[in-house]
């Protein structure tokens, strides 16, 4: 019932029903595109191209576009240019001094990067279709019969095509943004990987309760039962914080001139303050030991995704980049600074230098056992296909696609929460004026 009256209060607020349904409307849009395959490929000459990326990096890569990549669709390449040039944006601002002042800018220096990763998502694009394009006509087994049309025709205007499909997509990502409600490009990457999950089910259903031995409904509940387990250690995951006492000497009330002494804050350290990033660059460069394992015969072990030697590699990598991009996007020297700026301290540590000591000998044992959780996570799907769960299933186990689909869900739901909040107060503030307007 309280969840029926959430909704009911979510579709009184005009603003909030429009959001919602903009958000919705967009994300149909980008569904459809998916489906819309490129001109001069036969959609139903694309088995070879599903049975390749059902598992594995390719197989996660065309979870994250929503199955396009394996239709060859307009939007094979989805919204993974944005993100590499987002991520490559934010790694070169550390070095390149521009883009640090452009940071410290404001909403000026924020419209300006945002143009740059633009641009750069167009060039990135433009590299991986002609690299998509020749992978589809001989990596993959298709048959001639498949591409209806050929020579620089077919070349020239798929790579146009994939170009404006890329670019189709962040638009839509950043209408929903700004428009609509939650995070746009996250949405877009959710539902991609949503879509997938009504067929992986369906097929370990069949699985299960087909073969003989394989534990019929009864394994399917079990399984079910585990699932939400691990959802709710994701949460807690994508949730967990290390409050830091704050005191504060002088601080002003908001509408007031007046300074309140010895008032009492938090700085909210997350467990988990890398998020998704450390294990999309672990699985950036695990494509070098899968290289390597296919051109050296010691090495042959690196190529499967499920082995016990990858998935080694592939958690220390997350472990150390959980350590390297939490250093780079969590600036303590810069926390310290403005809370001193702002009257603030630590109890009994000294302003400056020795706050942000403190700060970052916190996030630095924090960041270990987090990022153990999330290693341990990201090779979940891996341990329970040893346990005879079908490829497909157990990427909703754990891994990028779980923690990405638990955050967006998490940061969806808080901005809905501030909408009926704000609006709940609106509610007093006018039935308090009402009140006063009657006693006069």
């Amino acid at each position: 019932m309280k969840f029926i009256n959430t909704l009911k209060d979510i579709f009184k607020i005009e603003e909030l029903k429009n959001k919602i349904l903009l958000t919705i409307g967009l994300i149909a849009v980008y569904r459809f595109m998916a489906a819309v395959p490129l001109p001069g490929i036969d959609p139903l000459q694309l088995t070879a191209l599903k049975e390749s990326t059902s598992g594995g990096l390719l197989g996660l890569l065309n979870a994250f576009t929503g199955g396009a990549f394996a239709r060859a669709s307009v939007m094979a390449l989805g919204i993974m240019p944005y993100i590499s040039a987002s991520i490559v944006v934010q790694l070169m601002g550390i070095a390149v001094p521009y883009l640090q002042k452009l940071q410290k800018d404001g909403e000026s220096g924020r419209k300006k990067i945002t143009q740059i990763t633009r641009w750069l998502t167009i060039a990135i694009t433009l590299v991986q279709a002609p690299t998509y394009i020749t992978a589809i006509k001989t990596q993959f087994n298709l048959p001639p019969e498949a591409f209806l049309v050929g020579g620089a025709t077919f070349w020239v205007s798929s790579i146009i095509i994939l170009t404006a499909g890329t670019v189709f997509a962040m638009w839509l990502g950043e209408r929903i943004t700004d428009k609509g409600i939650g995070n746009g490009i996250s949405l877009l990457i959710t539902v991609g990987i949503i879509a997938n999950f009504p067929a992986a089910f369906l097929q370990e259903f069949v699985s299960k309760t087909t073969n003989a031995g394989a534990g019929g409904v009864m394994m399917i509940l079990i399984e079910i039962i585990m699932w939400f387990v691990v959802i709710l250690l994701t949460v807690l995951l994508v949730t967990a914080v290390r409050k830091i006492a704050v005191q504060y000497a002088r601080r002003n009330v908001a509408g007031s001139a007046q300074n309140v002494a010895g008032s009492r804050d938090y700085i909210p350290l997350k467990l988990n303050a890398a998020g998704v990033m450390p294990i999309i660059f672990a699985q950036a460069i695990m494509f070098l030991p899968l290289a390597l394992g296919q051109r050296f015969p010691a090495l042959v072990g690196l190529t499967n995704p499920n082995g016990w030697q990858y998935n080694v590699i592939f958690a220390l990598l997350i472990i150390i980049f959980s350590y390297f991009y939490t250093a780079i996007t969590i600036p303590t020297n810069k926390m310290a600074e403005d809370l001193k700026r702002s009257g603030g301290f630590i109890p009994g540590i000294r302003p400056g230098k020795d706050t942000a000591d403190r700060l970052d000998s916190i996030l630095s044992r924090i960041t270990f056992p987090g990022s153990l959780f999330l290693a341990a996570l990201s090779i979940l799907p891996a341990i329970v296909v040893q346990f005879g769960v079908q490829q497909g299933w157990a990427m909703f186990y754990g891994g990028t696609s779980l923690i990405i689909m638990v955050g967006v869900a998490i940061d969806t739901m808080q901005q809905i929460n501030s909408y009926l909040l704000n609006n709940h107060y609106d509610g007093l503030m006018k039935a308090g004026n009402s009140n006063r307007k009657s006693n006069k």
